[in-house]
């Protein structure tokens, strides 16, 4: 017998690619249902040929659920997913709540699929940033062979990341520009249709960003905490797919060609870099896809062992749907849960 499996937050961005993922990848689920807000109440959702009405969070029973892919936000996350947990369902969690809890792993199966088993304390894995998630995917290889010591990293995040409010600003603003008509920002502080800007999540009291101060922590959390990284995070006129500038130090000396063998053998990573006009990949191409690309591998001379790269993923998938769905293949592919139907 199969799986019961909760999409919470099923009407967003985020829950709707987590049904279309688990349909895709044939997820051993005999009953998939589609959770949001009051407010969503009866919505319909697809799930591959299927059709799913939305239910109500606070009417689910969770008891009989096995895995809950949780995506509706920092502040239902941090009410419900204990709730949850404790009434026995796995919480996947992709918001920002439990990444820096010590207690919850977070993971990235391509990276760090061993500290899966930690999920017991409490019942809850979490999900990465999505920035965080694509960058990882590729620096975990290089890190095993080269060892990293510093990062820098600017990204180039698009709209999506934001969410549908965010897509539809962009949409309008973009209309408006080529009817002149009026702009108006809500989602963002500044216009975003032909412009760009340097500031996703609040500013802390250091001048960074929360987006930044995550990518930092959580590199660290995943990969290893004695690398150093500095990021710039930057929203972009773009409506999917998230891209990264990314220059790198490594204890051991490496090259071009030693770095292009290792990503091409390594999982999630799909290496397309000819040094001629298109040899390389841009979120356009990347939206839909699950790899992480990476192009524009080059020496950095600036530093004794260095590399500079270009790192693309469609954020809504290896940046948070897919990234979910995977952690529950893990956690089933090793056989830390079973079916509760199947057990009783």
């Amino acid at each position: 017998m199969g799986y019961k499996v909760a999409v919470v937050g099923a009407t967003g961005n985020v829950g709707r690619a987590m049904l279309d993922i688990l349909a895709e990848r044939q997820f051993p689920a005999d009953e998939v249902i589609a959770v949001a807000s009051r407010r969503s109440l009866g919505t319909e959702c697809s799930y591959g040929d299927k059709t799913l009405k939305v239910k109500a969070l606070e009417q689910v029973d969770f008891s009989d659920v096995d895995i809950c892919l949780m995506s509706a936000g920092s502040g239902p996350s941090k009410e419900w997913s204990p709730k949850i947990a404790a009434a026995g369902a796995v919480v996947i969690d992709n918001s920002s709540y439990w990444r820096y809890d010590s207690d919850v792993p977070l993971i990235v199966p391509e990276v760090n699929a061993d500290a899966i088993v930690g999920f017991r304390k409490r019942g809850i894995i979490a999900n990465p940033n999505c920035s965080t998630a694509q960058l990882v995917v590729a620096l975990k290889p290089l890190h095993d062979k080269f060892g990293i010591k510093r990062v820098v990293v600017s990204t180039y995040q698009s709209v999506s990341g934001a969410g549908k409010d965010a897509m539809d600003e962009l949409f309008s603003q973009t209309k408006a520009v080529f009817t002149v008509g009026e702009i108006v920002n809500k989602t963002f502080p500044k216009r975003i249709a032909f412009n760009v800007i340097p500031h996703i999540d609040v500013f802390m009291e250091d001048g960074y960003t929360k987006e930044e101060w995550k990518m930092m922590v959580e590199t660290k959390k995943i990969l290893d905490p004695k690398i150093k990284l500095v990021a710039t995070c930057v929203r972009v006129p773009v409506f999917i797919g998230h891209s990264e500038s990314v220059n790198v130090e490594f204890e051991q000396p490496v090259t071009v060609d030693e770095a292009h063998k290792i990503l091409r053998n390594a999982p999630g990573c799909l290496v397309i870099d000819k040094h001629e006009p298109g040899g390389y990949v841009t979120p356009y191409e990347a939206a839909g896809e699950d790899a992480t690309y990476i192009s524009r591998v080059r020496e950095d001379t600036t530093v004794e062992n260095g590399l500079a790269m270009w790192i693309v993923s469609d954020n809504l998938r290896k940046g948070a749907a897919l990234n979910a769905v995977q952690i529950a293949e893990v956690l089933i592919n090793r056989g830390l849960i079973q079916a509760k139907k199947q057990a009783a």
